[in-house]
């Protein structure tokens, strides 16, 4: 039921006719309460560094909700310990719908599995209020490497075990964990390196210094206009629109295989329901505009939303999936 589930909430075939009726959903059941929310300015604590697709994407959402509330949206970037600086303050919060949580796959799904002594924990100190969007992840090679496929990858690391190397943003990252899924799905001895961000990770790669790695639809698609980088699939069950004519992981020869970096909105709990209530249908409206789709579009993202418990059962499914992963994988944090 996990990954039925999980197939359900994230891939829609029509997200703007889904946006809209969840929309109709949430103003029919707003208590009046929460009609005059919010009536000073909306904090968004957001654990990742800002400049990021992830950064802007908060931010054109947060944008078009302070238009629409005449309140402010601060989005306030509390960047370090993998996300869980931001995460832990996040979680200590009032719970008066002032303060929110711009968490993802990585703090919510995979940091309780690396770290034992957590100050927070995903199902109990947070509600759901609603996804956003999802950034697909790209296998791509240095040209240097001969390899053209997944297959012809897979068949090169299986005749020289543990030198090929591949980079990564740092440990749990969403560079390090779909390569570390591949690697366990296809038996394969590759080796880590980690870096401090995903820049100096992808600078390098660029430079031929580490042959391959997993990176974000829009931070690959320049260098493979000008041949500096190979892509040989993409992580999504479904391929992008960005980049149509290239397969999937799982098309490419490794079944079943699905990695994507979603992101959503949560409150601490104890959040007021008509808070909650008020907050979904407001973030599935500004979804909605065209202008804010165009742009998201255009930083590689893939749309989301869906209701707060349909969120919440993605995060429970994916704490069991990357709880399996990383134990197989054997991931420790530093």
């Amino acid at each position: 039921m996990a990954s039925e589930a999980r197939e359900t909430y994230m891939h829609r075939s029509a997200p703007v006719i889904r946006f809209c009726f969840s929309l109709i959903v949430s103003l029919a059941a707003a208590p009046a309460s929460a009609q005059s929310y919010p009536v000073r300015p909306v904090r968004v604590i957001a654990p990742f560094s800002a400049g990021s697709a992830i950064d802007t994407l908060a931010r054109v959402i947060g944008q078009k909700l302070s238009d629409s509330w005449g309140q402010q949206m601060v989005i306030d970037n509390r960047v370090g310990a993998n996300g869980i600086i931001g995460t832990e303050a996040a979680a200590k919060s009032p719970a008066d719908g002032y303060t929110l949580y711009f968490g993802n796959i990585a703090t919510l799904a995979v940091n309780p599995h690396l770290y034992s002594k957590l100050a927070y924990d995903s199902i109990r100190d947070f509600e759901p209020v609603s996804l956003t969007a999802s950034i697909p992840v790209v296998l791509v090679v240095h040209p240097s490497l001969p390899v053209k496929s997944v297959r012809e990858l897979i068949a090169l690391a299986k005749a020289h075990p543990g030198q090929l190397n591949y980079a990564s943003g740092g440990i749990g990252s969403a560079q390090h964990l779909p390569m570390e899924m591949l690697r366990v799905a296809a038996g394969i001895n590759i080796v880590h390196v980690p870096y401090k961000g995903l820049g100096p990770a992808f600078s390098d790669v660029l430079g031929g210094q580490v042959p391959m790695m997993f990176a974000g639809v829009s931070n690959v698609v320049p260098y493979l206009k000008t041949g500096r980088l190979r892509v040989l699939a993409i992580g999504s069950p479904k391929r992008s629109p960005a980049l149509p004519d290239v397969p999937t992981v799982a098309e490419a020869g490794v079944p079943g295989y699905s990695f994507e970096a979603w992101s959503g909105y949560l409150v601490p709990t104890a959040t007021p329901k008509d808070v909650i209530v008020k907050l979904h249908a407001d973030i599935t409206r500004t979804l909605s505009i065209p202008e804010v789709q165009d742009k998201l579009t255009a930083l590689g993202l893939d749309l989301i939303g869906g209701t707060p418990e349909e969120f919440s059962a993605l995060i429970k499914t994916d704490l069991a999936r990357f709880g399996k992963l990383v134990k197989e994988a054997g991931i420790r944090a530093e």
